[in-house]
């Protein structure tokens, strides 16, 4: 029986969105942009992180990730710089794939990644190094490499206009109030 509700209950959601979509704008010149974030800790259990990010092409998401990330971090801009090093690779994937589909030209500009961490966008868009950077892994320093080729460009947001924030903040619990009748 708790099956069938739980399956009554996606089938009424289906029922109200079938008319929601994802629509995609014409552009004259395809940028992909991407939308990086995490959580710092938010497992009350293992005190890891919850990272995420959302691509976007001509107005619309192309591509989403969250997940806990493996290891855990001493710092929100380790986390953030983790999660943008996660992103950097997913955006020039898409970058490559989208033009070797040859539906348009290419896509010449490098990808634009968004933040909301002002340590992490500051960390990768120059050359120096913090106190804390000297917890970041060495493979993850490619983020760095990435900007100064110009294949990515990192850019700070702020929260209130981060997209990915659903996907790696827990969402406010709807509390249930139970009514006892006497």
């Amino acid at each position: 029986m708790q099956h069938w509700k739980a399956a009554k209950c996606v089938m009424r959601y289906l029922k109200r969105t079938k008319r929601y979509m994802l629509t995609y704008k014409e552009y004259e010149n395809l940028e992909i942009i991407g939308y990086s974030d995490s959580d710092f800790a938010g497992c009350q259990d293992s005190k890891r992180s919850t990272s995420g990010y959302i691509f976007m092409l001509a107005g619309g998401a192309i591509s989403w990730k969250f997940d806990k990330q493996t290891l855990v971090a001493s710092s929100t801009m380790v986390v953030e710089f983790i999660t943008c090093f996660e992103a950097s690779n997913h955006g020039i994937w898409l970058r490559n794939f989208v033009t070797a589909l040859h539906v348009v030209d290419g896509i010449e500009r490098p990808v634009r990644i968004y933040c909301d961490n002002e340590s992490a966008v500051q960390y990768s868009n120059n050359n120096k190094s913090t106190t804390k950077s000297k917890f970041i892994d060495i493979k993850f320093l490619v983020v760095k490499e990435r900007v100064q080729n110009r294949q990515i460009f990192i850019k700070h947001i702020g929260t209130n206009s981060m997209l990915v924030d659903p996907l790696t903040k827990g969402l406010v619990p709807k509390v249930f109030h139970e009514h006892t009748v006497h």
